[in-house]
């Protein structure tokens, strides 16, 4: 017989070792530390003991994720409460600027607006954006992640931008249209990847998406 069918059967007749008791004190079995043999029930002490660290481990790492995330909520908080008590569109700039790179630990961030309002100055954030950026942002169903190779979005970071590694791309939206682009850059290749989380990344576009519409207004 082959161990895979040993084990098949002993799983499917649990009550073998109830009819042959007596093998079950005298099994014994390697140990899995060293080279000498155990009994079948401290062999059984030693797996569960086993499986109690690594379930401790995982344990370990819930309460770190756990925490990370109530940090993370609390400057994500913060940074709600001013932009709500911004109240002119370079405040909100500031208020997000600020927030993201002292609090978030961002360290490049830039803005972009598809329409600049009548009147108002020539700054960078109503630079052109490409149209096919621009569709590209209508695509965006959560924000994305990942290099900036291909994007225009490169040269949005000034002096640094021949050193950003990897980037993420939030859609700012505007009633059902989408109004604007905000970008985040770090040298870090790690930073910002392919398939992490975007739940917070999404809140941030829609709390500013939010504060800049009413500012614009």
């Amino acid at each position: 017989m082959k161990s895979s069918e040993v084990a098949e059967y002993l799983h499917t007749n649990p009550q073998f070792f109830e009819e042959h008791s007596d093998l079950m004190a005298n099994m014994v079995v390697p140990h899995p530390h060293g080279g000498r043999t155990i009994s079948i029930t401290e062999r059984q002490m030693l797996a569960l003991r086993d499986k109690n660290k690594q379930l401790e481990s995982k344990m370990g790492e819930l309460l770190q994720f756990g925490e990370e995330n109530d940090a993370i909520s609390e400057k994500m908080h913060r940074l709600a409460v001013g932009m709500i008590a911004a109240n002119s569109f370079q405040a909100v700039l500031h208020t997000l600027n600020f927030h993201l790179r002292d609090d978030l630990a961002v360290p490049h961030v830039a803005v972009r607006l598809w329409d600049r309002p009548a009147e108002s100055e020539e700054l960078p954030e109503f630079t052109e954006v490409s149209e096919k950026l621009q569709a590209f942002a209508e695509t965006l169903a959560q924000p994305y992640c990942g290099s900036t190779t291909g994007f225009e979005t490169s040269s949005w970071f000034g002096e640094a931008s021949l050193h950003i590694r990897s980037q993420a791309l939030i859609a700012m939206r505007n009633g059902g249209g989408t109004m604007g682009m905000i970008a985040m850059g770090s040298e870090d290749g790690e930073r910002f990847y392919s398939g992490m989380g975007t739940i917070y990344l999404e809140r941030l576009g829609e709390m500013a998406s939010a504060a800049l519409a009413r500012v614009l207004r």
